[in-house]
């Protein structure tokens, strides 16, 4: 049987039309039912289709014709312009672009700003841990998601990873600042474009010579590839700020996870898909994302540039060596292991020992240790880290692709 092309399946009626055309081509592991309950979403109601098989009904089509009609460098021209949230959309835009981004750009009913501001303070007193958690952790973690890493690997972003991991790295900053979905902020605006340019990779990537060998499935980007890509970012964040004991009152815990769900509902996903609680997260995540972790050489690529990032900035505290002991000490020795990290043999005893100490040291929980040395090292590392991952961020330009990678 031929399998089903991307546009015929948005013809017979949008993803969930596809949700039957699809599984009858679905390889066997495709046949796993979705158990997840949207009872725990924050819409706290839904359909119960899976994910796996729904993209985004309205931005898809518009931006494969966007593509189609040779728009997007005069698009791409236009929305460089269009930098904070509370911006008019610059004028000349294709009308049916306009009218879809008036309506992308608008918050849920269930924003909460009360609980924005709890997030900043939040933000503002874990910043140190976030930069290199969304570096170490979460960047590290995506390359051993196989859909992901080969959907960034064989699309136009492959073909520059600093600039690729600059527009991640942008989303991780905005996400954290004061002002993130007020009028002066940008993530709104952060979160809109990341939307178009899904879409433009769900248009392009099944077109590319070398996607049909690699992948499992023929659209990328599917609402379940984003929400496990999502919990790697805020769920994994928690869960190793929990391990670590770092002491967060539940009222910032809650605002740091709703400022992370405004962010899924704003890049397209459904609100039926998205978490209402930690808990609900956790388990989500359990099912979604823990599952699909596995080495791709892809992979393993993108991961080695990552390690590299280091090197320019500061040959010694953020060197490839201790990059790679803090990935093995964050996501342990499989994932190390699958990425070919080699063990450092000061390093890797050393956080074991003495990072929770540290941590304690650092949360007042703890006087200070008789080591002061592995104190301030482990310091100036977390400071040289997230200044590293987070400084990525700024300047960058998410633009729409009108190609895959060249080579």
């Amino acid at each position: 049987m031929d399998r089903p092309s991307r546009r015929n399946i948005l013809k017979a009626g949008g993803a969930l039309g596809a949700l039957g055309a699809l599984s009858v081509a679905a390889p066997a592991y495709a046949q796993v039912p979705w158990t997840w309950s949207a009872k725990g979403s924050v819409a706290g109601t839904g359909a119960g289709t899976d994910p796996r098989w729904v993209w985004d009904e309205e931005a898809d089509p518009l931006v494969a014709s966007l593509l189609d009609r040779g728009d997007v460098p005069m698009v791409n021209q236009l929305l460089r312009t269009w930098t904070k949230n509370g911006q008019p959309l610059p004028a000349g835009l294709p009308a049916d672009l306009r009218d879809f981004m008036e309506r992308a750009r608008q918050l849920p009913t269930w924003a909460d700003q009360g609980k924005l501001a709890t997030a900043f303070r939040f933000n503002e007193k874990r910043g140190l841990y976030l930069g290199v958690l969304y570096g170490l952790a979460s960047g590290m973690m995506s390359t051993v998601i196989p859909k992901e890493a080969r959907a960034v690997y064989y699309s136009q972003g492959g073909a520059d990873m600093k600039d690729r991991i600059s527009k991640t790295a942008k989303l991780g900053y905005d996400v954290g600042t004061r002002n993130a979905y007020q009028p002066d902020g940008e993530m709104i605006v952060t979160c809109v474009k990341t939307r178009l340019v899904h879409a433009a990779v769900r248009h392009l990537l099944p077109q590319s010579p070398h996607w049909p060998e690699v992948a499992e499935e023929e659209i990328p980007i599917s609402q379940r590839d984003m929400m496990v890509t999502w919990h790697s970012l805020p769920t994994t964040v928690m869960q190793k700020l929990t391990a670590w004991k770092v002491p967060i009152p539940a009222g910032e815990s809650e605002a740091f996870l709703h400022s992370w769900q405004l962010a899924a509902h704003m890049l397209g996903i459904k609100d039926e898909y998205i978490p209402a609680s930690w808990a609900e997260a956790n388990a989500q995540a359990k099912q979604v994302l823990d599952p699909v972790l596995a080495p791709t050489a892809e992979g393993n690529k993108l991961a080695d540039i990552l390690l590299n990032l280091g090197s320019p900035v500061d040959a010694g505290i953020l060197s490839k060596p201790i990059l790679g002991a803090f990935t093995r000490f964050m996501l342990g020795d499989q994932i190390a292991g699958w990425l070919k990290i080699p063990r450092e043999p000061i390093w890797d005893p050393l956080l074991k020992v003495a990072w929770g100490p540290f941590i304690a040291v650092r949360e007042g929980l703890l006087p200070f240790p008789l080591a002061p040395e592995a104190y301030w090292l482990f310091d100036e590392f977390l400071r040289k880290a997230a200044l590293l991952f987070l400084s990525e961020a700024r300047p960058i330009k998410i633009e729409i692709p009108e190609t895959n990678r060249p080579s």
